[in-house]
C-alpha cells in the first residue's frame, strides 16, 4: 500500500502552484501579454550583476573536485562561518560555524527545523494569514498547525496567543514580512511575543520555541521599517533564511538554518537540526551555491522596482475602490475580497484574466493575494481589468 496522504497531495497541486499552472496554459492560447499573472512570487528583477561575476570567477577558477564535490553535512564550514560572522556583524551576535546548517532555501529549513523540534502530536501556533505549505512542513513532522486569527493590520493577537498556549505547544512560527500579507512585525510586537512565551515558560515549566521565516528580511521599502531580529528578543529561536527572493535565485534554493547558541542545551537542539537534516536527505546543500552566498551575501537585488509596483499598484486599487493593508515588505498585496467568498471572487478575476489567489488556503478567507514581483508595464496593462473587475461588482448593487 502507498502512503495515501502524500499520494494525495501529489495528486493536487498548492491553489497558488495550480493557477500558475492554469496561467501558463492559458497564455499559450490568447498571448502572454493578455494575461495578468499575480500567482506565483517569481522575483521578476534581475539577480546583482555580482552574482554574475561571483558564479564566472567560481566556475572557471575553482577546482572541480571542490567546485563540484560534496560539502560537510551541514555545509562547507568557511561558508557558515562567513555567515555566522557577517550575522554578528549586523546584529550585535556571536554566533558560530556551528550555529548555521546550511539548507535547499528557507522551505527544507522550516522543514528540518519542525522535524527537529517535534514528536508526535505536538502543536505549532502560527498566526493567519500564512504561508500554506506551514501545514504540510508541520504534519509532514508529526505535529499539528494552529492558526490564530490575526488582530488589526494583520499583525499577531498576542493576547489570543496567551490564551492557546498549553503543554502541546512546541513553537511558535512566524513569518515578517509576511506572505502573503506584505505586514512587518514591528520591534514592539516582537518583544511583547517574546515576553509571553517567556511568561508561559515561568508559570508552566513549558519552554517553546520561536522559529523566524525570513525569506523576504530584505525586501522592505520604507526607511523607517525596521525587520527586529528575534534573536536579540528570545533565546530560544531559530532563523530559516532564503537567497531565493534577495538574490533573484528562487531555482538555485539555498538558505540556511541559524540557531541561537543563548539557548538552553543549545547543543542538543543543533545536533536536532543535524539528525533531522540526516533523515531528511537535506544534507550537502548545493556546493556551488554556497561558494556563491559566501562572496554576496551582503548584496540585494534592485527591490525599487517592487516599491514602485506596490504604490502604483496601492494607489490605482483604491481608487477603484478596494481595501488593502499597505504593505511594507515582501512583494504581496492582500485585498479584500469584493464579495464574501474570496473563491469566487478569484474566479470572476480570471474572466479579466487576473490571476489572484484566494486567500482560504492562507487561512483568511475574504481576501486574495497579489503578487507583484512582476514587470511594471505588466502592472500598467493590467490596471484596466482590476477596473472593470471592480465595476462589475458596481453594477450588481
Amino acid at each position: 500500500m502507498l502512503n495515501e496522504k502524500n499520494v494525495q497531495l501529489g495528486k493536487v497541486r498548492s491553489s497558488i502552484r495550480e493557477l500558475f499552472e492554469y496561467g501558463k496554459k492559458r497564455k499559450a492560447e490568447i498571448g502572454e501579454e493578455n494575461v495578468f499573472d499575480f500567482s506565483l512570487g517569481n522575483p521578476s528583477v534581475p539577480a546583482p550583476p555580482e552574482v554574475g561575476a561571483a558564479l564566472k570567477d567560481i566556475v572557471e577558477n575553482t577546482d572541480p573536485v571542490l567546485l563540484h564535490g560534496y560539502t560537510s553535512a551541514q555545509g562547507d564550514f568557511s561558508v557558515r562561518k562567513t555567515l555566522a560572522d557577517y550575522i554578528n556583524s549586523r546584529f550585535g551576535l556571536s554566533l558560530t560555524a556551528d550555529c548555521l546548517y546550511m539548507t535547499c532555501g528557507a522551505a527544507a529549513s522550516v522543514s528540518i527545523v519542525l522535524n527537529a523540534i517535534l514528536n508526535d502530536g505536538e502543536e505549532v501556533i502560527t498566526f493567519a494569514p500564512y504561508f500554506p505549505e506551514y501545514k504540510v512542513f508541520t504534519e509532514n513532522a508529526g505535529g499539528k498547525l494552529t492558526a490564530l486569527k490575526s488582530g488589526k493590520g494583520f499583525l499577531p493577537d498576542l493576547d489570543l496567543l496567551a490564551k492557546s498556549l498549553n503543554p502541546k505547544v512546541r513553537a511558535v512560527l512566524i513569518n515578517s514580512p509576511n506572505n502573503p500579507s506584505g505586514v512587518v512585525y514591528p520591534p514592539d510586537i516582537i518583544s511583547r511575543l517574546a515576553a509571553v512565551l517567556d511568561e508561559h515558560f515561568n508559570k508552566t515549566g513549558n519552554r517553546v520555541f520561536l522559529i523566524s521565516d525570513e525569506p523576504y528580511r530584505e525586501l522592505v521599502y520604507d526607511n523607517n521599517t525596521e525587520v527586529p531580529f528575534i534573536m536579540n528578543y528570545y533565546a530560544h529561536s531559530m532563523v530559516c533564511y532564503s537567497y531565493s527572493k534577495s538574490l533573484s535565485l528562487p531555482g538555485e534554493r539555498i538558505g540556511y538554518i541559524a540557531v541561537n547558541n543563548a539557548m538552553e542545551n543549545y547543543g542538543d537542539v543543533y545536533a536536532g537540526i543535524c539528525g533531522a537534516g540526516r533523515a531528511l536527505g537535506y544534507v550537502c546543500a548545493p556546493s556551488l551555491f554556497q561558494q556563491l552566498v559566501k562572496r554576496v551575501y551582503n548584496k540585494t537585488s534592485d527591490i525599487s522596482v517592487y516599491k514602485r509596483n506596490r504604490d502604483r499598484l496601492l494607489n490605482a486599487l483604491e481608487s477603484y475602490g478596494y481595501e488593502v493593508v499597505k504593505p511594507d515588505g515582501a512583494f504581496y498585496m492582500f485585498v479584500k475580497s469584493l464579495e464574501p467568498d474570496a473563491k469566487a471572487f478569484a474566479e470572476r478575476a480570471k474572466e479579466y484574466e487576473l490571476l489572484i489567489v484566494a486567500g482560504d488556503d492562507f487561512g483568511a478567507g475574504g481576501y486574495a493575494r497579489i503578487s507583484y514581483c512582476v514587470s511594471p508595464e505588466m502592472i500598467e496593462r493590467s490596471l484596466p481589468a482590476f477596473k472593470a473587475l471592480a465595476d462589475s461588482y458596481k453594477t450588481e448593487r
